[in-house]
């Protein structure tokens, strides 16, 4: 009975709390999946579910897979245009609620934005250099961690604008960065061949990774936050030991510079994409490559599993992105329609759309099932470096080279 009632109180919680839900709704019942064949894979494991509650079952998995696409086909229009920052923007992320989001800029600055007027909430200064890598502590949202080319890390509250650390220890700029899942730790990756481990509370470093040997521009904890990948312009993915800061396997296959490094949802599979036109999948547990996902005809510049690890999204400087699906290696969409590079790719929650950011000045949202381009975001004068979904899959932040953000919901 256990997957019924965590269905069941899965429900209640979506009725009562929809961001703390819609995880675990996610993870149990994705939007592709058919409801016949969950409730027969639920009666394989839980086999108290007799045949008379069938088709209670079935009408919970409807409802829920109704509440989480209710959304999902609805077009997207653009609510404000914002002059963010004086310089190109780099970086764009939401708050776990999507109730704010940040923006990072050539102009040394950080910018938190409500979602809902467009109204800039705070400007974090301090920084001598590009700010490059932003982030919120979700699921908490009260802090703020900035990277920047001046080789620092600087901690802020998002509720006051404060300055709460800065990091100091890297020899050279930072280029990548994220929280740990609880929180308690910032890791950071720079262009000195190092990703070191920094104490949130205390504002001290914990750990220092060497062995990589040239740049490190892509971090991501598991989901336990027991694991730390980094992938390296020296072609290699390396996974750490948070505790030990011991290096558990060093990932070796790939012939061109690392572009991203991601986890899936139960940690047992790591993707990578390389400027050497191919994304791989391995395994955990070995280290050892699972598969090569070829097709591109140019750089691989972003990849992304979707929330439940079914399904892998890439990006190319071919001006094409794929959605392949995780258990079988089979590409099952090729999305093409951008007319320039595209540099950035994301499902929304739901998993049942994608989206794209391109040197053409446009953003893309697709259909995942058909391929088909749902919308063109268009408006920005320049290309679009970065986007972004909020938690609800119902808003989008885009950040240009043109030095604004726009909001479309």
């Amino acid at each position: 009975m256990l997957i019924i009632l965590a269905i069941h109180h899965t429900y209640l919680f979506f009725m009562y709390d929809r961001y703390l839900a819609k995880d675990l709704i996610t993870a149990i019942i994705p939007c592709s999946s058919d409801p016949d064949e969950l409730v027969a894979e639920i009666r394989e494991t839980e086999p108290l579910v007799t045949e008379t509650r069938v088709e209670q079952v079935k009408l919970l998995i409807l409802r829920l897979k109704q509440k989480l696409s209710q959304r999902e086909h609805q077009n997207v229009y653009l609510f404000k245009a914002l002059q963010a920052h004086i310089l190109p923007l780099t970086n764009v992320a939401f708050n776990k609620s999507g109730s704010s989001f940040i923006t990072g800029s050539y102009d040394r600055t950080c910018r938190i934005w409500d979602t809902a007027s467009g109204a800039e909430l705070h400007s974090l200064e301090g920084h001598r250099n590009v700010v490059y890598a932003i982030a919120f502590n979700n699921p908490y949202g009260d802090k703020v961690a900035t990277g920047s080319f001046d080789k620092t890390c600087k901690l802020w509250s998002s509720e006051t604008g404060k300055c709460l650390h800065t990091f100091r220890g890297h020899m050279a700029e930072i280029v990548c960065l994220a929280f740990s899942p609880q929180g308690t730790l910032v890791a950071t990756g720079s262009m000195d061949t190092t990703a070191r481990l920094w104490d949130v509370e205390g504002g001290e470093e914990v750990a220092t990774l060497t062995g990589h040997t040239a740049e490190v521009i892509t971090v991501s904890f598991n989901t336990v936050g027991d694991l730390l990948l980094t992938g390296s312009f020296d072609h290699t993915v390396s996974l750490w030991e948070v505790a030990s800061g011991r290096r558990v396997h060093t990932l070796m296959g790939h012939s061109g510079e690392i572009t991203n490094v991601q986890l899936n949802w139960d940690c047992s599979l790591i993707l990578s994409g390389s400027m050497d036109k191919t994304t791989k999948l391995w395994s955990v547990e070995d280290g050892k490559c699972v598969t090569t996902l070829t097709g591109h005809t140019e750089e691989v510049l972003d990849v992304c599993f979707d929330l439940t690890g079914q399904l892998i999204a890439t990006a190319s400087a071919d001006g094409t992105a794929r959605v392949y699906n995780a258990a079988t290696y089979e590409c099952l969409v090729m999305l093409e329609g951008h007319q320039g590079e595209i540099s950035k790719i994301s499902f929304s929650p739901q998993g049942s759309r994608v989206l794209t950011a391109s040197s053409d000045k446009t953003a893309r949202l697709w259909d995942v099932a058909s391929g088909r381009c749902l919308q063109v975001l268009e408006g920005h004068a320049d290309e679009i470096f970065s986007c972004a979904f909020n938690y609800e899959g119902d808003t989008i932040i885009t950040g240009s080279k043109d030095n604004s953000c726009r909001i479309w919901r």
